[in-house]
């Protein structure tokens, strides 16, 4: 079974994400600071504030057994469907967090309100978690988010949720960081159809198992200096733990049945 040591899954929860009316500034986020630790985004979901398809699709990624960023929905308004989701994926009753409830306490009387407030009842069903929830702490308002089976319940404010995803993972998986070996290695390739492309793909899968390759066509583009720049196929190949050994043999080959194909080669970028 492939090792599953550094992956990790995002979901994206929110009607205002899918409509439009604000835009994601989470998958760039979260996939840089996995990458920051050498760690990696598995697989990204966006979903709605749709209370039975979140359950089912909460229900699946429990199943999953990774760990699982979820940003938006845990609020106190009616559109809020998260945390009821979360609880109803595993069976369990919502319940109120004595702890999580103390800090908005705090926060209400911060605020100069009292505890008797409706605005206060209101405010304490943000410390509503399944049973068995831990707290992760929000250092933006002190109103927290929840864990519970390695996923991780973060409001979809990028303010609040990003300092608190860092604080997941230097709290529960610094022993993961910068643990499995990556390696990669491509070229431009001129002249030629992917058609071509493909058999040396097939043959370098084939032949070096966990060596995976990758054809990424470009129409080509007009640099800032007006260099034309002709269309043409990123090709390259990459690997992880020990199937890294075999990168320099596979790209020999690659690169020797590129030109035996007639394919003008450049270098990527750096």
């Amino acid at each position: 079974m492939k090792d599953q040591q550094h992956l990790f899954n995002l979901i994206i929860i929110g009607d205002e994400i899918l409509h439009g009316s604000r835009q994601d500034k989470h998958f760039a986020f979260f996939k840089s600071l996995l990458e920051s630790r050498g760690l990696k985004l598995n697989q990204v979901q966006y979903l709605p504030d749709e209370p039975d398809l979140l359950v089912k699709q909460l229900r699946r990624s429990f199943s999953d057994g990774l760990p699982t960023f979820v940003t938006g929905g845990i609020g106190s308004t009616p559109d809020d469907h998260t945390r009821q989701a979360a609880a109803a994926a595993l069976d369990l009753p919502v319940v109120r967090h004595p702890e999580a409830a103390k800090f908005i306490e705090a926060v209400t009387l911060k605020r100069g309100e009292p505890l008797d407030a409706p605005e206060h009842a209101q405010r304490l069903k943000m410390a509503d978690f399944p049973a068995g929830s831990e707290l992760v702490p929000n250092p933006f308002n002190n109103i927290a988010g929840f864990s519970i089976r390695e996923h991780y319940f973060f409001p979809g404010f990028p303010v609040m949720a990003h300092p608190m995803a860092e604080w997941v993972l230097d709290t529960y998986y610094a022993d993961r960081f910068n643990q499995t070996e990556r390696g990669s290695r491509s070229v431009y390739v001129f002249g030629q159809p992917e058609s071509r492309v493909a058999p040396i793909m097939e043959y370098v899968e084939r032949t070096y198992p966990g060596v995976r390759s990758y054809s990424l066509p470009s129409v080509g583009w007009q640099s800032a200096d007006g260099t034309a720049v002709k269309p043409h196929i990123e090709f390259g190949i990459k690997a992880e733990g020990g199937a890294c050994r075999d990168l320099d043999k596979a790209w020999d080959e690659v690169l020797q049945r590129l030109k035996d194909v007639g394919a003008e080669l450049k270098d990527t970028p750096a």
